[in-house]
């Protein structure tokens, strides 16, 4: 039977995933793939918790827009929603045209602490660049979308970035870390205030982190005017992420002049991803709520990442 491969370009072959072959119109199958050849820096062992990787969802190639968005679940800093806030998201992405890839970080409740999640992220956005040629990716339109404590990660890429190293011996390190634009749903920001997600600060910095720490990861304190075009989404009846953390950050945004949409719903409990529903949890889908993904690819559509190139 035919087949194809989606491989890294290590300097070093890391993994070639081989799958069989689909039709042209339709996108492969998703492959996982470790961020790093050997082991992720600082990494304490060699269980699945100590291997970032990233599952790439490549969009349809006859409706590819040649976007890419990396998306980062939540789960307090402590676990990972990986189906409602990672596979439900890279198929809409998918059937938007854009790529999805989702990133499995390395965790606080397996012993890690900042900077190895922010590391993971901004590796994960730098092998999207890097592999922009064999994924059929705009390097240049490469973006992040975050949840939760994965949408403080998101931001935490989006105001804590740089260009790459261009003497760095591994190529994927010469690539730059900013994302093109943001997607926040529900996030963590505003580690420093009294609306602060305890659980997720705990997590990523540990009991008694110095203020200084604090403040450099409270991301509304950092917004520049470099960084990216953010849209976000949240509910006002949110009781376990204050919808102040989101508000915050739009006065930052805008304050820097940076492009934002925002949308504040009226009601709904944190942590419904899509809006399609939780079954497991006996949570219905909400009608209102599930509005923000059209919402959004129409900001999407704005900010040039619907457009076929």
């Amino acid at each position: 039977m035919p087949t194809r491969s989606l491989s890294l370009a290590w300097p070093i072959l890391l993994l070639t995933v081989t799958m069989s072959a689909r039709a042209t119109c339709q996108a492969a199958e998703p492959v996982e793939l470790r961020l790093w050849p050997g082991d992720a820096p600082g990494a304490t062992g060699d269980e699945p918790t100590d291997v970032p990787t990233i599952t790439v969802y490549q969009a349809d190639p006859a409706t590819s827009t040649g976007a890419a968005i990396v998306i980062c679940p939540g789960g307090g800093y402590g676990a990972l929603a990986m189906d409602h806030e990672g596979h439900q998201v890279a198929r809409w992405l998918n059937s938007i045209g854009i790529t999805g890839v989702i990133l499995k970080y390395r965790l606080g409740s397996s012993g890690y602490r900042h900077p190895v999640m922010l590391t993971d992220a901004q590796r994960a956005i730098r092998t999207v660049r890097q592999e922009a040629d064999a994924w059929g990716i705009d390097p240049a339109r490469v973006g992040v979308l975050g949840f939760s404590a994965g949408g403080h990660l998101a931001s935490t890429v989006g105001t804590h970035f740089d260009a790459g190293d261009p003497d760095a011996a591994d190529p994927v390190d010469r690539q730059g870390s900013r994302p093109d634009l943001m997607i926040l749903g529900y996030p963590v920001v505003a580690l420093a205030t009294e609306y602060a997600h305890g659980g997720s600060k705990r997590n990523l910095l540990g009991e008694d982190p110095p203020e200084e720490l604090v403040e450099s990861l409270s991301n509304e304190r950092m917004v520049t005017p470099e960084t990216p075009p953010t849209f976000l989404v949240h509910t006002n009846e949110d009781e376990g992420v204050p919808a102040e953390n989101s508000l915050l950050f739009v006065l930052s945004l805008r304050e820097a002049g940076v492009p934002v949409e925002f949308h504040l719903f009226e009601g709904g409990r944190h942590g419904l991803g899509l809006g399609n529903g939780l079954p497991d949890l006996g949570i219905g889908p909400d009608t209102a709520f599930s509005a923000w993904p059209g919402l959004c690819q129409a900001w999407l559509g704005k900010h040039g990442f619907l457009d076929r190139k």
